[in-house]
């Protein structure tokens, strides 16, 4: 009788220890960010927040975009915290190789020359290029470009095009830090003209006197999120950025922050 009663009381803690284990592994599968303790692990997100409507500051202090609104989401998704760190742009894919951060969104292009140094991942938006310039002596052309000054943001893919174009339509190519300074030189008549991203240029028409083309010359890589080589982010983040451009969340934001196709 007594050896019948250990065996009973043997099976039943072996089931309950397997059912605290299949318990457990639910219960890791259902957190992938989180960490041992439960609390979400922090994702951190380098940006340069001097591109509206993609990232900029708002009246708040708080940095707010369209990169923003779709880093949230992913984040959400995945299980995560988000922080976000601004820096400027052109050390954004060293912040990547350093580990001081685990993604970048900011606007960026997936340029094959930076695609030999970060990972990408699916484009989640594609959009032209343009020329701003002042009324005063507007560019109405390539070819009005010849023997003038271009500004472009430093470590943006407009400073890889502008070079390119330059060779071919007889321009120099200044880069500054950001698209402020590149305004402030438009306006102060340093440079005749400004390329940038055609959505952020729409921006700065709105606001100022000012007068764009378009860029019409080269097809433009999409805008991704970057990461540090080999990460295992890059399949977690396709698979929710692929869903948000099926549900048709994508095309949502691009209208709420009014970014053009």
């Amino acid at each position: 009788m007594k050896f019948s009663l250990t065996k009973s009381l043997m099976a039943i803690a072996i089931i309950a220890l397997l059912a605290a284990c299949g318990a457990n592994e639910l219960e890791n599968n259902n957190n992938a960010g989180s960490d041992d303790t439960g609390e979400k692990e922090v994702l951190t997100m380098a940006t340069s927040a001097d591109y509206p409507p993609f990232e900029t500051y708002n009246a708040e202090g708080e940095i707010v975009g369209f990169d923003i609104d779709i880093a949230n989401l992913i984040a959400e998704e995945l299980g995560y915290e988000l922080k976000i760190e601004d820096m400027s742009f052109d050390g954004l894919v060293g912040a990547l190789q350093a580990g001081r951060a685990d993604i970048v969104m900011a606007g960026m292009n997936s340029s094959e020359d930076r695609k030999q140094n970060v990972d990408f991942s699916v484009d989640y938006h594609h959009s032209m290029f343009t020329f701003l310039s002042s009324p005063d002596a507007p560019v109405e052309s390539l070819e009005d470009l010849e023997g003038h000054t271009v500004g472009v943001q430093l470590g943006t893919v407009q400073e890889e095009g502008a070079k390119l174009l330059a060779e071919e339509y007889g321009f120099e190519v200044k880069s500054v830090d950001d698209n402020g300074i590149l305004i402030q030189e438009l306006n102060t008549g340093r440079i005749v003209a400004g390329y940038m991203d055609k959505t952020v240029a729409d921006g700065y028409l709105a606001e100022g006197d000012l007068v764009a083309f378009d860029d019409t010359s080269t097809s433009t890589p999409g805008t991704a999120v970057a990461f540090p080589k080999g990460s295992e982010l890059v399949d977690d983040v396709n698979q929710v950025l692929e869903e948000l451009i099926d549900s048709g969340k994508i095309a949502e934001l691009e209208e709420k922050w009014e970014i053009n196709q």
